[in-house]
């Protein structure tokens, strides 16, 4: 019999709706359960795109003696973690302080009746193995303790729940006149002494893509000339499209890489990893031309919109890791079978381009294509024209990708959630104009159309749905919904400008000030005033797995605030960097996306207004989108465009024209577009 999550509209949660586990999904009428029968909680955090999730479903709650110990003993709960992105950040920062080590997932915490973690880890095996205790025997242990230890659990708990309030409260106060660049040098000099010069990316094993900290940099160099943080950010960006956490064939990227080299990923592809990641290669190719980064950003536009667009508009949230029940299967290749789909010239260009000819990558006995080889340098070696090698190269990577489609696909987790389509819309809207193409800015707009349709009601935003055509948007709406439409929002303006866009980007700005702001500190909630009550209220302000909701809200804000005129943004927004400010400076690292906020706070935008005919100011847009300008927003406006805030609103003259303008200063309107691309892009 289908336990209590058959009734749940989450892939993730349904996928667990038949296990023999008494399932509950996160609400009241567990929690009252649980305090009734004076009953811990075992509470299960994961989601759909996650194989560790997967391994100890089929390992324990599919068990029948598991599942029996749990119902026996525990009142369990099952969270999808990207739903109910408020409770997973709590009991992550719960498990770190209990455990003295990072969380992930799955997540499996026992709670007190209240709600307050006693004991905690991530995957724990069925039986003891790994260094690990054995699922089974540990909810014996857990209930016993939770029985003969009490007072010592609820002694815990009172030092547990002080930590987690003064956590969320990371104080400062600090007056916009004491605002310096000290945290932005910090923070570039943390990311330099962590950089791979080899391969790319942070740190050792395993490596994650990190594009808050790439677009930190990407911003650096424009604002400041730093090279060498643009060559960060380019040589990561290079060995990642060359990397197999790149997906060579279908285009997109994986979660993170398992190695150094970014050549083995954990295969889940997630939207929120994508979208900024597009518009990261969008910025790259701006500063390089380079060709392998317009190649990357096809390949991703084409992907999303191909494997992770709903009929109706929004964006799917994941792609899983397995298939047929293990990793990365759909993805890895004998190379028997791919010599046999090859022409001997085009398996002998294939086969050295990607490493076929060495040691198995993956597993001892498949391949994971990865670029081993410049495609110049195989070309060289096989005596064959560059022009002929690319044409191989192309037809062959067709034919593998044709042949891989007849696979079992991994599974779709069909959530649309309102924040990650704000990042996707994001990145669509600026690689589609950058690289001009109309296809993508329309699946951005559809995207943008659902979620106002859908996700948008009497006032209120909301956080998901589950896709089709009769799916509308349920759970309150979470700080990163609101910060990553906006920004979403910003990027349509300048990509094709709707004025119902800026109506829409203001109305949830002004939900963001009203019900997320605290009012006494500064800085924005998680959650909703009106939200449940819950052991924590976090405040977050360092980047994870996604930019930090505080960050890019206060940069939106202030964005938007230059683009309206409305002091209110932009008082928002320095409060909130009032509140955080000392944080940042102390500890910089992981606080990429607040940087730029101050970066922005130091030195405001510029904002470029084009105002003309349409036949004119397609070619001024084109001009205007090849400059990396990621200090600035440029809008092109049509003529008939009326309505407009004053810091938009330009006279119209007959002909062509721009006026810069930074903060209330403009410059006087220029009519020449290699004056103003001269003026934007000085000659160094």
């Amino acid at each position: 019999m289908p336990n209590r999550l058959a009734g749940e509209t989450s892939p993730y949660l349904l996928q667990h709706a038949d296990n023999p586990v008494e399932w509950w999904p996160w609400g009241e009428e567990a929690l009252s359960l649980a305090r009734r029968l004076d009953r811990p909680i075992l509470l299960s955090i994961g989601y759909s795109a996650c194989h560790w999730c997967h391994v100890m479903a089929h390992e324990s709650f599919e068990d029948p003696e598991v599942a029996a110990t749990m119902n026996r003993l525990f009142v369990n709960i099952k969270v999808d973690r990207e739903e109910r992105p408020d409770l997973d950040q709590i009991y992550q920062s719960a498990h770190q302080m209990l455990a003295q080590r990072n969380g992930g997932w799955p997540l499996t915490m026992f709670l007190t009746p209240d709600g307050t973690p006693f004991f905690g880890g991530t995957y724990f095996p069925k039986t003891a193995r790994y260094g690990l205790p054995g699922f089974a025997s540990l909810l014996e242990q857990v209930a016993s303790a939770f029985g003969d230890k009490r007072r010592e659990i609820e002694e815990q708990n009172a030092g547990l729940r002080a930590a987690l309030a003064r956590a969320a409260s990371p104080g400062g106060g600090t007056h916009h006149s004491d605002f310096g660049p000290s945290p932005l040098a910090k923070l570039r000099d943390l990311l330099s002494a962590s950089f791979d010069g080899r391969f790319g990316g942070f740190g050792n094993a395993p490596k994650f893509p990190h594009p808050t900290d790439l677009a930190f940099l990407l911003h650096r160099y424009r604002t400041s000339g730093d090279e060498h943080a643009r060559d960060m950010a380019l040589t990561t960006l290079t060995r990642m499209a060359e990397g197999g956490i790149y997906d060579q064939l279908g285009g997109g990227f994986c979660r993170y890489s398992t190695d150094e080299r970014w050549q083995i990923p954990h295969f889940e592809k997630m939207l929120y990893d994508n979208g900024p990641l597009l518009g990261l290669y969008a910025e790259a190719w701006q500063i390089s031309a380079a060709p392998l980064f317009r190649r990357v950003a096809e390949e991703a536009a084409e992907w999303v919109m191909r494997e992770m667009q709903a009929p109706e508009g929004g964006y799917y949230s994941a792609l899983d890791a397995d298939s047929e029940g293990e990793e990365g299967r759909f993805y890895v290749w004998e190379r028997t079978e791919v010599r046999k789909l090859l022409e001997p010239a085009a398996f002998a260009l294939v086969e050295r381009h990607y490493g076929l000819d060495l040691t198995p990558n993956f597993e001892d006995r498949h391949w994971h294509l990865t670029v081993t080889r410049p495609l110049d340098q195989v070309a060289n070696e096989l005596g064959i024209e560059q022009d002929r090698a690319m044409t191989l190269l192309a037809e062959s990577r067709k034919r593998l990708f044709d042949a891989r489609k007849q696979r079992v696909r991994p599974g779709l987790d069909n959530k649309i959630l309102t924040s990650w389509n704000g990042l996707m819309i994001a990145g669509m809207m600026q690689a589609g104009r950058v690289f001009q193409r109309d296809e993508w800015v329309e699946s951005a707009r559809r995207a943008i159309r659902f979620i106002r349709e859908r996700h948008w009601r009497e006032g209120r935003l909301f956080a998901t749905s589950a896709g089709g055509v009769d799916s509308h948007g349920r759970l309150n709406a979470y700080l990163d919904d609101h910060a990553f439409m906006i920004a979403g929002l910003l990027e349509a303006l300048q990509t094709d400008f709707d004025p119902d866009d800026l109506v829409f980007a203001e109305d949830l700005a002004d939900e963001l000030l009203e019900n997320f702001e605290d009012r006494g500190s500064g800085g924005f909630f998680f959650t909703r005033h009106d939200h449940e009550a819950l052991i924590q209220r976090p405040k977050p302000i360092h980047d994870n797995a996604t930019a930090s909701g505080n960050g890019v809200a206060a940069r939106m804000l202030a964005r938007l605030g230059h683009v309206t005129g409305e002091l209110r943004y932009l008082d928002g927004a320095e409060r909130a960097l009032q509140a955080f400010y000392d944080a940042l400076a102390r500890q910089p690292g992981g606080c990429a996306s607040l940087a730029m906020t101050l970066a922005e706070q130091l030195a405001p935008p510029a904002t470029v207004v084009v105002r003309g005919d349409p036949a004119d100011l397609k070619t001024w847009r084109q001009a205007l989108a090849c400059l990396h300008l990621p200090d600035a927003m440029v809008f092109t406006l049509p003529t008939s465009v009326t309505g407009l805030p004053p810091a938009l609103d330009k006279p119209c003259n007959g002909r062509t024209q721009a006026w810069v303008c930074h903060g209330r200063q403009c410059l006087a309107p220029i009519d020449d577009l290699d004056t103003l691309k001269s003026m934007l892009m000085p000659a160094v």
